[in-house]
């Protein structure tokens, strides 16, 4: 017996999600809780794994497709031949077929030869041969009939079109019936509409002409233009869902909110001592390394309570400031191929340096390997980011929306400094530049902050936090 594996319910605000890959093929074997399907919603990309061990019967759901909550997307069930290896319908008995013939023979009709060709106009009766009665289906899109008697093959599904491949469709301006569908049943995949825009810049015509009359060639200045346009010179880069998305929210922030930004410039050469002490023995006791981003969190949650100011929301419907006495620390993280995801470390504010080191590494890893559900990227009050370890040393990063400010973790160098007795010293220095809402604070408030914020880093004795490591 075959087990159901659904669409499941990926955050409390999800209601549907786009199949965009699967893992696994029918006819695989898969154990419980092995990645299955890729999914992508409103919010993050998710690898989520299957509910139930056996072989992949049936997939349900294409490549492609968006579906609700709850939708079934692929029968699993014990070995044996897959639902991929059985036909999908019986085949036509050979005596229903002698018994047509002998009906068409009665009627005054010769038998077709069993080689020749569907075209009425390759068969040389004085009077053409009824077609045979089309689906009503069919009967609906004329283009169906006429890609099945070109030599298209099944086009049953070629008028089921998905919500992702309609939308590349308007932003790409390509007509879907100009495009050859490879899916099932004819159906048109995003591979097939990204395919068909690839092959149009080129100056390529994307289907073959239906005549044999040759295309007509372009002059010699539009060839080069074109070549120019699609050439190797040049590549065409479909947008992921993460990069759309980080786009759309982007123009969104930096059209609402009234952006203002100042730094510091930040001493950390006592933290970077007493990590380089700490970070052998913390490898080894926890399983992942030791950064400077939990020194820093550490104390941005501290200054965030004590200057709650700093951590609020713009509430313009009740003509106010939302102020939180609590910290939900959003983390930018880079992702592998590109993109960039802010999952949110939730009750920040209550963790000591190793619980902020342990739970800022949890969401990073599993932002990297599409294991977060959307409600990982909901609730932030605050967010970092770490441009830092790529060699920045200042940035002016965009506000996330809902929220009165970003900091910016910038590289820490050795530098020549003047310290506070006249003495020249080499000492670790970074800067950290912050961006924030004018409508919510101001630039006092903001500065005094970043000071508020240096002076923790620079003066705090962490060791305390880190004994068991040292």
């Amino acid at each position: 017996m075959a087990t159901e594996i659904k669409m499941p319910q990926l955050g409390e605000t999800v209601v549907e999600g786009t199949i965009t890959r699967w893992l696994k093929q029918e006819g695989d074997t898969i154990e419980e809780d092995e990645l299955l399907v890729e999914i992508s919603t409103d919010k993050v990309d998710s690898e989520v794994p299957s509910s139930a061990s056996g072989v992949i019967q049936k997939i349900l759901v294409p490549e492609g497709e968006t579906v609700s909550v709850g939708t079934p997307l692929a029968l699993v069930g014990e070995g044996g031949a897959s639902a991929a290896e059985q036909p999908a319908e019986e085949e036509p008995k050979e005596e229903p077929a002698a018994e047509q013939r002998r009906g068409t023979e009665e009627a005054g009709e010769a038998p077709a030869a069993a080689d020749d060709k569907p075209a009425a106009a390759e068969q040389p009766a004085p009077e053409p041969p009824r077609a045979p009665e089309q689906p009503a289906a069919e009967r609906q899109r004329p283009e169906v009939a006429a890609r099945a008697s070109n030599g298209k093959g099944d086009t049953s599904k070629r008028g089921i079109i998905s919500p992702l491949v309609r939308r590349l469709a308007d932003e790409h301006d390509v007509d879907l019936d100009e495009v050859d569908g490879t899916g099932t049943g004819g159906r048109i995949r995003k591979q097939d509409v990204l395919k068909f825009v690839e092959v149009r810049k080129s100056g390529r015509e994307a289907r073959p002409a239906a005549s044999a009359e040759p295309a007509p060639q372009p002059e010699p200045r539009e060839a080069a233009a074109a070549a120019v346009a699609g050439g190797d010179r040049e590549q065409l880069v479909p947008w992921s869902n993460i990069r759309r998305r980080t786009a759309e929210h982007m123009v969104a922030s930096s059209r609402e909110v009234a952006r203002a930004w100042n730094a510091v410039e930040c001493d950390w050469t006592q933290v970077v001592d007493l990590r380089n002490r700490a970070k052998e023995s913390f490898k080894q006791k926890e399983g992942f390394n030791l950064t400077y981003m939990p020194f820093l969190a550490r104390a941005l949650c501290d200054t965030l309570l004590e200057m709650p100011e700093v951590n609020a929301t713009f509430d313009e419907d009740n003509q106010a400031n939302r102020i939180k006495h609590y910290v939900n620390l959003g983390i930018a993280v880079a992702l592998e191929g590109g993109g960039l995801i802010v999952p949110v470390v939730k009750g920040a504010d209550e963790k000591n340096l190793v619980g902020l080191a342990r739970a800022i590494n949890d969401v990073a890893q599993r932002a990297r390997t599409k294991k977060l559900v959307p409600d990982d990227l909901t609730g932030g009050t605050f967010t970092i980011t770490n441009p830092g370890p790529f060699g920045s040393i200042m940035s002016v990063p965009i506000i996330p929306r809902g929220q009165a400010a970003i900091l910016a973790f910038e590289a820490i160098q050795k530098r020549v400094v003047v310290t506070d007795d006249d003495a020249i010293a080499i000492r670790s220095m970074g800067f950290l530049p912050m961006s924030w809402d004018h409508r919510i604070i101001d630039g006092a408030e903001a500065a005094r902050f970043l000071a508020r914020l240096r002076e923790r880093i620079e003066k705090t004795d962490f060791s305390g936090e880190l004994s068991q490591f040292l």
